[in-house]
């Protein structure tokens, strides 16, 4: 039996804790086949990103024709992308390949603050990435980044999902994991809310864990698996592996 083909579209981190080597990690788990197209090298521990040195956007071009010249991914995972030709050049590339089967982590920030894509990416990814991506995976900060509304609750989520649908065509999980009380996943598809319910564990390192739901979800669909089966398969391996954090200061995902 053939393996299914997972390409992440990502940031190296050289701890292994989130960007490529975690979604290349998550992939192996679930019985893909990872390849990776390396959009920056990072200099960061589960503590923090402490530089940045971005992928040239003609080097990025070019691994991905090599990726696509040996063989055709089942899905393509992306995640951080530096700055708006980044942006642009991985648009051009996948619509040049034709690529369908595309789920996006949005990722803007890291989680100590420091600052992954800057406000032209930002623009191109709302105003030409999304437009061929299947699923994206915003947090709750890149929500309101990307909607202009606040999101203090399940009721704003609910609000920011609808808000998506006008200028998004494909289908959205806002993850819930910067809520106060729990950690509730809104799938918003076919004009319909589907909440995928989850308790606020406190694990000692959750470093990674937008990378692990996005590419565990992206396994799900090469798959062939619905949306909700790979919401639902991703969601569980996410809280399965925080609770493993607890008792272990190390990358879990």
């Amino acid at each position: 039996m053939l393996l299914k083909k997972f390409l992440t579209i990502a940031g190296s981190d050289p701890c292994g804790g989130a960007g490529v080597q975690a979604d290349m990690r998550v992939a192996v788990t679930q019985g893909l086949y990872p390849m990776s197209v390396i959009t920056a090298l990072t200099a960061q521990t589960s503590q923090g990103v402490r530089n940045v040195l971005l992928t040239s956007p003609g080097f990025v071009a070019e691994q991905l024709d090599a990726v696509f010249s040996c063989c055709i991914p089942d899905v393509v995972k992306i995640g951080m992308l530096g700055n708006g030709k980044i942006v642009e050049t991985v648009v051009n590339k996948l619509l040049e390949y034709k690529v369908k089967n595309i789920v996006l982590d949005t990722v803007f920030t890291s989680s100590s603050g420091y600052e992954l894509l800057d406000n032209e990416g930002i623009l191109l990814l709302k105003e030409k990435l999304l437009q061929i991506c299947r699923v994206i995976t915003p947090n709750i900060p890149e929500t309101e980044i990307l909607t202009g509304m606040q999101v203090n609750d399940t009721a704003d989520m609910k609000k920011c999902a609808k808000k998506f649908a006008r200028f998004f065509d494909g289908d959205v999980v806002i993850t819930g994991g910067h809520l106060r009380v729990r950690c509730d996943d809104l799938l918003y598809k076919d004009n319909k809310f589907i909440w995928f319910r989850g308790e606020r564990i406190q694990g000692k390192n959750t470093h990674g864990t937008g990378c692990a739901f996005s590419s565990c979800l992206a396994c799900g669909l090469a798959e062939g698996k619905s949306l909700e089966e790979s919401v639902k398969m991703a969601k569980e391996y996410v809280l399965k592996h925080i609770k493993t954090s607890a008792a272990e200061p190390l990358p879990v995902f």
